[in-house]
């Protein structure tokens, strides 16, 4: 099956052509279904390479009947697996050397695909999707199965795990962390969504899913086992047996500490590092954020 341009297809077609795809990867993801020098599922898992770079599958989508409002596509998660468990250990270069899974070599881009990609050491994997207008800075990675929309920018020492799903304008600022969520394969990745700013030295780890326009100050760090408290609305956000760390739209959240309430952490007057919803957004946010697009 050819991989067609995402940019002439519709809805319709593209929910064809993936739930083809789909058909031809189920047959091999099971364990040992395929091994090292299986050329039909070599070639399977190559046109969901090509699809995944092209944007026309995803490990994980929006979908409005969901609770969280993402479906996860454990199929997609699955090929992945796939590539490493067929790919052989090859060396390559293009200046920089180094040996992985000859299923997953760096992508090369040309000035055709829109990105700019600053020389100093970044790289994207294959398997991965940049939208046109994304920029990286030097140093910075993108893992397999990652998926970054439009406009986004990647700052120096960030990285894009694997799987995670990443808005339209979004900004990772240095050092921010987004997890890979590959395995299990039914678990939700880590997901920003759109207009979403991640400050320096944030780690965002777990499945945990930012919702539109919020932002995270600098230093802030959220899991699937951290509890977020919102001083605004009086409430205590956590994940549950079912579902992520949801952080609300438009949240401004920032590392905070809360005291330890018994035992010898009481009786010492110690604190542990919690992250806090201080206010939502506003009209001084969106000036700094403003500030942000002009310097790009």
């Amino acid at each position: 099956m050819r991989i067609a341009n995402p940019g002439i297809l519709n809805q319709t077609d593209m929910a064809d052509q993936s739930e083809a795809l789909k058909a031809r990867i189920e047959p091999y993801i099971a364990e040992g279904g395929a091994a090292v020098g299986d050329r039909a599922a070599m070639e399977a898992f190559l046109e969901l390479r090509l699809a995944l770079e092209a944007g026309l599958v995803r490990a994980a989508e929006p979908d409005a009947s969901s609770p969280t409002g993402w479906r996860v596509n454990a199929w997609v998660k699955q090929g992945i697996l796939l590539g490493f468990r067929i790919g052989q250990l090859r060396a390559s270069g293009y200046g920089l050397s180094f040996v992985d899974k000859d299923t997953y070599p760096a992508r090369q881009f040309t000035p055709d695909h829109g990105i700019r990609i600053v020389p100093g050491g970044s790289s994207v994997r294959a398997g991965a999707y940049l939208a046109r207008s994304v920029v990286m800075m030097p140093p910075s990675y993108v893992n397999v199965g990652a998926y970054v929309d439009e406009g986004s920018m990647i700052d120096s020492h960030a990285l894009v795990g694997s799987c995670a799903q990443i808005g339209k304008r979004v900004h990772l600022s240095a050092a921010a962390q987004v997890g890979g969520v590959l395995e299990p394969v039914n678990a939700s990745p880590v997901i920003l969504e759109d207009d979403v700013l991640v400050g320096g030295n944030c780690g965002v780890y777990e499945g945990t899913i930012v919702r539109s326009k919020a932002v995270l100050a600098a230093g802030t760090i959220l899991t699937r086992g951290t509890p977020l408290y919102d001083a605004v609305r009086g409430e205590v956000l956590r994940a549950d047996r079912d579902n992520p760390l949801i952080v609300p739209e438009g949240a401004v959240v920032v590392p905070g500490a809360r005291a330890v309430s018994q035992g010898k952490g009481k009786e010492w007057g110690l604190s542990l590092y919690t992250p806090v919803i201080a206010k939502y957004r506003d009209e001084k946010t969106e000036l700094s954020l403003a500030l942000e697009d002009l310097l790009r």
